[in-house]
Formats: structure tokens, C-alpha cells, sequence
């Protein structure tokens, strides 16, 4: 008893030292024990979400991780922010190039028909392009078709080199996805010979699709292949030691299941691409938006 009395008396002198109540001790004592409980859940459930992605972004994470916390967890996303910074956390983008365009050719280039034009349900406008991942073998080259409205990547092939007829492999898995019926759908790429190439058009022209091409080779005029691009690679490919070819599609093909599925997309309201592939009108942008209520930060 003489011992209890006499530690609370130390304590009330030392927090008098720093103007402080014992009182106030205490309750930043019980404050850094639920501080600590909220880390260890916030810790779990990161490394749950990045188990299957592996680079997801802490504007996905915040997103995905909110709505699970109970009220007494509940976090602010620049508070969020600083917990990923605290704990080393943040994806940090790795860049690497390869030429994968070769407009300097005699084939046919079209015109830009997508000028000012929002797309306001899948299968309007499809964007094409190609990217590289690199293999312990060398480079190998991803070729992607993303519906515009929805992000949903709707056809893929990879291939050691880039030719043609990879691009036109991507552009049939695409197409055998296309409902019935449609007769106002815009293929969209920059001037590459592969797109410009008989092979390519020819496929295009046979299904009644419309061919757009971007002018002056500006990747901002097809940013959202090159948004796609980037989404896949810092998020999982540059994380990757991949091997060889075989290794590279195995790999892509789960890749590209998960962000269709899994992965929400700031552009589309936060959803993922097979959800807003089956809405229609328009989806809002959700990159700068920041809200007060439990509910409201839940949709960033």
C-alpha cells in the first residue's frame, strides 16, 4: 500500500516537472495502446491486400482497408499516409525504357477520331498498346487492348518479339468478347506498324470497327494505355524475377485477373474494371477528392 501511494506520488512530481496532470499521463498511456492496436491491425491488413498485389498504391489501400475498420480505428487518409511513410510502406516507381513504337513507316496512318470524346459505356472505344517486361532471357513484349469507359483490359498477348501478328492475337481475344449487336466501337493506338500493318486493319475493317490513331506521337493522347501500363507494372510486373516467356505469360494472365477483378481504379469511381464495365453514364474521377465523414472517406 505504502509502495502504490508512493509511485503515485513520484508520478504526479514528474508530470508536474512538465506542467502536466497525473491524469493526463494515464489517459496518453490507455491512447498509445490503442495507437499500437490500430497498427497491428493496419499492419495485417496491408499485408493482406499486397500478399495478391503486391505494389498496390496507399490510395487503393486506404480504400479497400477503411471500410473494414471498426469506428474506434477509423483513420484519416493523410494520417494513413504517414503510417505507410512511418513503416516504409510507400511504393516507390522503378522506371526502365524500351523502344516498343515504330511509326517511321509507308503504312496507311489514320486520323484522331476521339477528340473530346468520353466514352459512357464499355465497348464504345478500345485503346491498344504495347509495353515490355523484362525476363532473366531478355525483354518480352506485352500487347494490350483496355476498354476505355471501364479499364478492363479485354484482350492480351506476349511475345518475344513485336511483331504483327501478336497484336492481332490480342485484338481476336478482345474481340471474341464483344456482345452482339455493336456498331459504334472506336479501336484506338498510337501509329505503330503493327496497327497500321494489312493484317491489323484488315481484322478491324471485318468487324465493323472504326480505326483512330493518335497524331503526332504524344503519349498523353493515349494516356489511358499508358495509365493501364504503368498500373501493372509498378503494382506487380517490376516486382517480379521473371524467367523466360512461358514464365512472363503464366504470370500476366493471373496479373491481369486480379486488376480486373480485384483492383479499384481512381478514374471509375473507385471501382474495379468488371464492375464499371457493367455500368453506363458517366463515372466520376475520384483522384483529389478528401472528405470528413466515416462514410464519405470510404469512397476515396
Amino acid at each position: 500500500m505504502h509502495t502504490t501511494k508512493s509511485t503515485g506520488r513520484n508520478m504526479e512530481t514528474l508530470c508536474g516537472l512538465f506542467g502536466k496532470q497525473r491524469q493526463a499521463y494515464y489517459k496518453k498511456k490507455h491512447s498509445n495502446t490503442d495507437e499500437a492496436f490500430q497498427s497491428e491491425v493496419l499492419l495485417q491488413m496491408i499485408a493482406k491486400e499486397r500478399k495478391r498485389m503486391p505494389r498496390l498504391g496507399g490510395r487503393k489501400l486506404y480504400f479497400k482497408i477503411c471500410p473494414q475498420l471498426p469506428e474506434e480505428l477509423q483513420i484519416g487518409r493523410d494520417k494513413f499516409f504517414d503510417f505507410l511513410r512511418q513503416n516504409n510502406l510507400l511504393v516507390r516507381r522503378n522506371r526502365y525504357r524500351a523502344i516498343t513504337t515504330m511509326s517511321s513507316h509507308w503504312l496507311r496512318k489514320y486520323p484522331n477520331l476521339i477528340k473530346d470524346f468520353i466514352p459512357t459505356e464499355a465497348h464504345q472505344l478500345w485503346v491498344s498498346d504495347i509495353t515490355y517486361v523484362e525476363t532473366t532471357e531478355g525483354f518480352v513484349y506485352l500487347f494490350l487492348i483496355t476498354d476505355a469507359y471501364s479499364r478492363k483490359i479485354v484482350g492480351w498477348s506476349v511475345s518475344k518479339n513485336l511483331e504483327a501478328k501478336n497484336a492481332v492475337a490480342a485484338l481476336y481475344m478482345a474481340l471474341s468478347q464483344l456482345p452482339a449487336g455493336v456498331t459504334n466501337l472506336i479501336h484506338h493506338s498510337d501509329r505503330g506498324v503493327q496497327y497500321c500493318s494489312g493484317k491489323y486493319v484488315k481484322v478491324l475493317n471485318r468487324h465493323g470497327v472504326s480505326i483512330s490513331m493518335t497524331e503526332n506521337g504524344d503519349p498523353l493522347e493515349n494516356a489511358v494505355t499508358e495509365r493501364i501500363n504503368g498500373i501493372l507494372k509498378t503494382e506487380w510486373i517490376n516486382e517480379m524475377k521473371l524467367k523466360s516467356l512461358k514464365d512472363a505469360m503464366f504470370q500476366v494472365r493471373s496479373i491481369i485477373d486480379i486488376y480486373n477483378s480485384e483492383s479499384p481504379h481512381s478514374s471509375i469511381e473507385m471501382l474495379t474494371p468488371e464492375q464499371a464495365h457493367l455500368k453506363t453514364g458517366p463515372l466520376k474521377r475520384l483522384w483529389k477528392n478528401y472528405y470528413k465523414t466515416k462514410e464519405e472517406k470510404c469512397q476515396i
